[in-house]
């Protein structure tokens, strides 16, 4: 998942992204001051193990 802050006019606003493509496009439309930021989950199951 991909995450927008945005903050604007003494405002915070945050937009979630499935895609990093998707993200960066709107990243460079928005003005203000931004920050572009990955969320990874140590549960999804790239991080899961195999063995037990």
């Amino acid at each position: 998942m991909w995450v927008i802050t945005l903050y604007s006019n003494e405002k915070t606003s945050m937009f979630e992204f499935d895609t990093e493509k998707e993200a960066r496009e709107a990243f460079k439309n928005m003005k203000g001051y931004k920050i572009l930021s990955e969320i990874i989950y140590f549960n999804d199951h790239c991080f899961t193990s195999a063995a037990v």
